[in-house]
């Protein structure tokens, strides 16, 4: 097989359809600009971030170490380099923020799964523009299934 085919097979995999593309800019931008929102109101702890907080169970000095954390694991998943990684360090944040949730009773579907329906938009997000993870975790429709 000549160089240039496998060049042009190796293109063909690691490509993503401008809808694709497109479709991974919006869920991308969603949880994104949601979580940035969160790290810098936790680094400027204004009054109810503070209530919020210890009404979770937390003492308001892990307000800004939670702000930073969660700085850096957005900027890990907005990087393309890094985005996996990200997005990785962001379900395990994500996953904390669930049981702190359950722990303080909080209600089920406005409280305790919202960080999973984050969890959900930024790994929707990724599977989209990353064709690694695409291979890794193939989706099939139900017809080709049936067909194949």
């Amino acid at each position: 097989m000549s160089t240039q085919a496998v060049t042009s097979t190796s293109m063909r995999a690691n490509s993503v359809s401008t809808r694709s593309l497109w479709g991974s800019r919006i869920l991308t931008a969603i949880p994104v600009l949601f979580l940035l929102m969160d790290a810098i109101m936790k680094l400027a702890k204004p009054g109810f971030v503070v209530q919020a907080t210890i009404q979770l169970g937390y003492s308001a000095g892990v307000i800004v170490p939670l702000g930073i954390l969660l700085l850096t694991c957005v900027v890990l998943y907005v990087l393309p380099q890094t985005s996996v990684l990200g997005a990785i360090l962001l379900t395990g944040y994500l996953g904390g923020a669930v049981a702190s949730h359950v722990r303080s009773g909080d209600p089920l579907f406005s409280h305790i799964l919202f960080p999973v329906y984050v969890g959900i938009l930024i790994w929707g997000g990724l599977y989209l523009r990353e064709p690694r993870l695409r291979a890794l975790v193939p989706i099939r429709n139900s017809a080709a299934q049936q067909n194949g």
